[in-house]
């Protein structure tokens, strides 16, 4: 019997699915076994990437840990694995860009399990008449009510910040990978995120986007997050009031909704020894049966584009997925290079400053462009 140890993350989302998948008879039957442990999702960002792949034989990780990855020599690429019309056949029935955002430097580095993005949270019942759906809206719902929340904590200040300047037509480091966003659509998007964050409700600065929603269902102070990532889990809960999920806020009327790519996938590490059953048990995760049927029922978050589209998986997550499709099909995807988490993480801290003291735009942009040159430095290479 072969007895892999596997990590991913501690939520309903992350874990339930994988573990009971692992419970399988024809798992068990074809001689291997796999111990999923788990950890807070910020332990990703705690630990290394390499750290952890030296301990654990998959590793479920975010795709902009990719690049720190590849730098650590940790991970197996899926080429070195799969035959390239299976990695082709994966590319093209994967949702938006989910096997895409783990290519990196020619090959790809994990298995895109689960999709997810920044959408638009919101509680109908507390909204007089639709959600809205261009930022000039959002804006106005939040000097009216004052229960528009920002999600600022962690990294998601910067995230926010990214998915805004894509809305605005300027995905960060796309058109010249060595300059984050142009000084004129920076102070935009920080003008309108720091009149935003000036009436978030204070009680879910400091949350993430697992406790946002949380309280989003439990309580009546928050009735929209215009920029949140998507949980199924929340469109239908076991407790609490059940939360619409929308697509993300645009500029004008048919544009792109600005977005940021999330989703995890399944890396595998150096240390483990991927034999016929390991194959075939990723492949099935990856299959119609299991993302249409096995993992939603378990609830997870699917990543084949037939399962957002499905009817059935509609109708028990209350259109979660139908609703939010068109965002995850055109989400922003992050830089990926090793130290591209480090600014993150930083550029965030900035922005939350910056907010608290109604900081200049102009002073802010010119300290994230630097930021993001900093530790973009040698180790640019692919986004």
């Amino acid at each position: 019997m072969q007895r892999l140890k596997a990590l991913t993350w501690d939520h309903p989302r992350g874990y339930n699915a994988l573990a009971a998948a692992a419970r399988r008879l024809d798992l068990a039957e074809s001689g291997l076994a796999i111990d999923w442990d788990k950890q807070p999702l910020e332990g990703f960002e705690s630990y290394p990437i390499a750290d952890l792949c030296a301990r654990y034989d998959l590793v479920v990780l975010d795709h902009p840990h990719v690049g720190e990855a590849v730098d650590g020599d940790c991970l197996q690429p899926l080429e070195s694995i799969f035959e390239e019309a299976t990695i082709n056949l994966l590319r093209a029935e994967s949702i938006g860009p989910s096997l895409r955002s783990y290519h990196f430097t020619g090959q790809h580095w994990a298995l895109p399990l689960d999709a997810a993005t920044q959408v638009m949270a919101a509680r109908a019942d507390l909204l007089v008449g639709p959600a809205p759906v261009l930022w000039d809206e959002v804006l106005l719902l939040s000097q009216k009510t004052g229960k528009v929340a920002l999600s600022l904590a962690g990294p998601h200040a910067a995230l926010s910040f990214l998915s805004i300047a894509t809305a605005l037509g300027e995905p960060p480091a796309e058109r010249d990978p060595d300059i984050l966003v142009s000084e004129q659509v920076g102070t935009e998007v920080y003008d309108l995120m720091n009149e935003l964050a000036a009436r978030s409700p204070h009680v879910v600065r400091q949350k993430n986007p697992i406790s946002i929603l949380e309280h989003m269902a439990a309580h009546d102070d928050v009735a929209l997050v215009p920029l949140v990532y998507g949980y199924v889990n929340y469109a239908a809960p076991v407790s609490g009031r059940p939360i619409t999920f929308h697509n993300a806020p645009r500029l004008e009327p048919g544009d792109r909704p600005g977005s940021t790519l999330g989703g995890t996938g399944i890396g595998i590490s150096r240390r483990c020894e991927v034999t016929p059953a390991l194959k075939r048990h990723l492949l099935w995760l990856m299959s119609a049966d299991a993302q249409i049927g096995f993992i939603p029922c378990h609830e997870g978050q699917p990543s084949r584009r037939e399962a957002w589209h499905d009817a059935g998986v509609n109708a028990r997550w209350g259109r979660f997925y139908s609703n939010t499709v068109a965002t995850l099909e055109q989400a922003y995807v992050r830089p990926r290079h090793n130290g591209y988490i480090a600014f993150q993480s930083r550029a965030s801290a900035l922005l939350r400053e910056s907010f608290l003291e109604n900081a200049p735009a102009r002073g802010v942009i010119n300290r994230l462009q630097t930021l993001y040159a900093d530790h973009r430095g040698s180790k640019g290479g692919e986004r």
